[in-house]
C-alpha cells in the first residue's frame, strides 16, 4: 500500500511538473499535450503544452552496417576517418577499441571513427587487405593514407591522428 502511494505521488509530480522546473533545455515545445492531474486517481487532461527534452548524441564513433553504409560514411566523408577493423573474439581489439575512441573524442570532430566487425563484413576486410586484427586504417578523401596492425599506446595513437589531420 505504501509503495502504491509513493509511486502515485512520484508519477503525479512528474506528470504535473512545469517545463521551467527541469534542468534540461527544451528541444521542441508544444510537441506533447498534458495537463492537470490529481494525485489520488492520476487522471490526465490534455490542456497545456509540454516540452520534449533530449540529450546530445555522440557522433564521433559509429558502427558500419553494410557496404553502402561504409561507402557513404567513410569513403565519401569530408572529415578524415579512422577505421577500426576488429572482431568480438579478439583480445587486443578489446583493449585498442576504447583507447582509440578516447583519443578520437579528444580531437573534437576533426576526425571520426568507424568500427568494422570483420566477421560481419568480410568483404570490406578483404577489399582493404586486412589480414590480422586489430587493423586501423586512416582514410582521407576516400584514400587510405596510413595503416597499422596491432595494439598501440595513447601517445602513438595521438601521433597517428595528428598525422592524419595534418
Amino acid at each position: 500500500m505504501a509503495q502504491r502511494l509513493l509511486l502515485r505521488r512520484f508519477l503525479a509530480s512528474v506528470i504535473c511538473r512545469e517545463p521551467s522546473q527541469s534542468r534540461w533545455a527544451p528541444r521542441a515545445s508544444r510537441a506533447l499535450q498534458t495537463g492537470q492531474c490529481s494525485p489520488s486517481n492520476l487522471t490526465v487532461t490534455l490542456s497545456q503544452a509540454r516540452s520534449v527534452y533530449t540529450t546530445r548524441v555522440c557522433t564521433t564513433t559509429f558502427n558500419i552496417q553494410d557496404g553502402p553504409d561504409f561507402q557513404d560514411r567513410v569513403v565519401n566523408s569530408e572529415t578524415p576517418v579512422v577505421v577500426d577493423f576488429h572482431a568480438q573474439w579478439c583480445g587486443p581489439c578489446k583493449i585498442l577499441g576504447p583507447r582509440l575512441e578516447k583519443v578520437v573524442a579528444k580531437q573534437h570532430g576533426k576526425v571520426v571513427m568507424a568500427k568494422v566487425d570483420i566477421d560481419d563484413h568480410t568483404d570490406l576486410a578483404i577489399e582493404y587487405e586486412v589480414s590480422a586484427v586489430p587493423t586501423v586504417l586512416a582514410i582521407k578523401n576516400g584514400d587510405v593514407v596510413d595503416k597499422f596492425v596491432g595494439i598501440k599506446d595513447e601517445d602513438q595513437l595521438e601521433a597517428f591522428l595528428k598525422k592524419l589531420i595534418g
